[in-house]
């Protein structure tokens, strides 16, 4: 008997889905601008990216061991490295290489669609059909965001802009299946088995990637929380919340995500919040609440 077939599906539970989906989201908030703070110290976007993975991964082999958890089966194995393309590699890999060339203001409001990537690929997941209503709300917002970004650009793509995009892809999909798994694995058992599975990869990016200059302390701490709470810990409070309240509702306390990180990005790095920034972000946020009555 697998381990899949001997945990119980978890009784549906909103409104504690979706507090600790509001918990996991105040964990998560500081991620881009204590990603912005390690590049400005020295790191490239590729080492924060794959250091905060790996070291994230040493804590979860750690944690598996001290509480001899059996081994996923092999279709589990299968599904993890899809959580692991999105959550592991895709978001911080993608956003940290980003952030080297775009302010961590701007990376918040374009990866603001990731509350809709993920709802979408709840839906599909859970074979879940949404109203016309939701898709014309989807389509509006993410209109909205390209809108932000190219006067951003002044008329001029940044290649940033295409892995933020592809990040918030990758990791709505990471989201979504991690949370099918949840029910089967338990909830931090997912993120411990997605980081130990990825980290034969990460292992090589770090080391190619390790500084060749002297790197500011302020880098290395901003290291220890991207490891140990935006890509390790939150996720325990995550994925529950998404697999006891439903990965359409929960999904959407990521709302909150971007108005704590632009406060973050303000206080952390003294970047501006600009009056464009503010109303682009309620307009994203209203979007995807209005599209959330037609799920």
């Amino acid at each position: 008997m697998n381990q899949a077939q001997t945990l119980s599906s978890p009784a549906p539970q909103p409104l504690l889905g979706m507090a600790l989906g509001v918990l996991a989201v105040m964990l998560f908030s500081a991620g881009l601008p204590a990603t912005r703070v390690s590049v400005e110290a020295g790191m490239s976007g590729l080492f924060t990216g794959a250091g905060r993975a790996a070291l994230g991964a040493l804590f979860a082999t750690i944690l598996l061991l001290a509480t001899r958890q059996r081994l996923p089966a092999p279709r589990q194995w299968v599904r993890l490295s899809v959580v692991a393309l999105g959550v592991v590699f895709g978001y911080p890999l993608l956003s940290s290489v980003a952030l080297e060339t775009v302010s961590a203001t701007h990376s918040v409001l374009v990866t603001a669609l990731l509350p809709l990537c993920t709802a979408l690929f709840g839906a599909c997941l859970h074979r879940h059909r949404p109203r016309a209503g939701f898709w014309l709300c989807a389509v509006a917002g993410t209109a909205l965001v390209l809108f932000y970004a190219g006067r951003q650009a002044e008329g001029q793509w940044h290649l940033a802009d295409l892995w933020l995009l592809l990040s918030c892809v990758l990791c709505g999909l990471g989201y979504a299946e991690g949370a099918r798994l949840a029910r089967e694995l338990g909830s931090w058992q997912v993120i411990c088995w997605a980081l130990v599975l990825s980290l034969p990869l990460l292992l090589p990016i770090v080391w190619v990637s390790w500084p060749q200059t002297e790197v500011a302390l302020s880098g290395w701490l901003s290291m220890l929380y991207l490891s140990s709470v935006s890509m390790f810990i939150g996720f325990f409070f995550w994925y529950r919340g998404l697999a006891i309240g439903g990965v359409t509702l929960v999904s959407q306390t990521q709302l909150l995500q971007p108005f704590g990180a632009l406060w973050l990005a303000a206080l952390l790095l003294g970047e501006p919040v600009s009056a464009q920034a503010i109303w682009i972000c309620l307009g994203v946020v209203a979007c995807v609440a209005l599209g959330r009555r037609y799920a």
